[in-house]
């Protein structure tokens, strides 16, 4: 029997069947996604396949799709805060829906739906983890929103966009004042006109799929350093921003 699907065995998602045939364990799997979602690709199914795939399988990949996505998800979200808040300015509109769109967020939307398990990757790139990685994982929530726009449009697409997100923004609060440490820590510094630090890091550890960065920041016009660690560069550099806030405000 002639395999439907050109990718090898060690590339395919747990829903790509190798005899050829969707099996029902294959069907099932494919259909809790598409419940996952909330969507269900009618007009253009491939797109969702497009979504999935990862360069390291195949030319015919998501990154146009993200391309399309990004610019989707920015326009929706900033839509949305924009009416839930009128009382926001400019600054907190943009600190909202940075905080909203940001790969840590993205890639934690994706493991929520599980996509993991259907990544179509290169057996160089599955063996390595790549598909617990938060770049791809962001990447694909990306695309994914890009192909649901193909598919069936812009209210589909900000519906989809609308309920993935909206526990998160129910969360968003202006008077919060949503900044991350490294924010906190340049205005802080700012305003004792104080130089801003320079981050660098230390320490790469732990398997691909799962690494701990190690990063120090200093100031040129200090012998201080502070050191954070975490699970993207981003994380370690937040920490060590957070651990330098409170020891010059303590």
């Amino acid at each position: 029997m002639k395999c439907l699907y050109p990718w090898p065995i060690t590339s395919a998602p747990c829903w790509i069947s190798r005899i050829g045939s969707k099996s029902r364990y294959d069907n099932e799997s494919i259909h809790r996604l598409k419940q996952a979602l909330v969507y269900d690709f009618v007009t253009k199914p491939e797109l969702l396949t497009r979504a999935l795939t990862h360069r390291s399988h195949s030319s015919e990949n998501y990154e146009r799709l993200e391309i399309l996505g990004d610019s989707l998800l920015g326009f929706i979200i900033a839509d949305e805060i924009y009416d839930r808040f009128p009382n926001a300015d400019e600054g907190l509109l943009t600190r909202l829906r940075a905080s909203l769109v940001r790969q840590e967020t993205l890639a934690d939307l994706g493991r929520e739906l599980d996509l993991s398990k259907y990544l179509i990757l290169g057996p160089g790139a599955l063996k390595s983890g790549d598909q617990a990685r938060d770049s791809i994982l962001s990447d694909v929530i990306e695309a994914i929103i890009g192909a649901i726009y193909l598919d069936g449009g812009m209210q589909p697409c900000r519906a989809f966009v609308s309920r993935l997100f909206a526990s998160r923004i129910d969360l968003c609060e202006p008077g919060n004042a949503i900044k991350d440490s490294k924010t906190r820590l340049q205005e802080f510094l700012q305003k004792r006109s104080l130089q801003l630090p320079e981050y660098t890091v230390l320490e790469v550890s732990g398997p691909p799929h799962k690494q701990m960065y190690k990063v120090e920041s200093q100031r040129n016009d200090s012998s201080q350093t502070y050191h954070g660690q975490g699970a993207s560069r981003r994380k370690a550099e937040q920490d060590s921003a957070e651990k330098a806030l409170q020891a010059l405000s303590g």
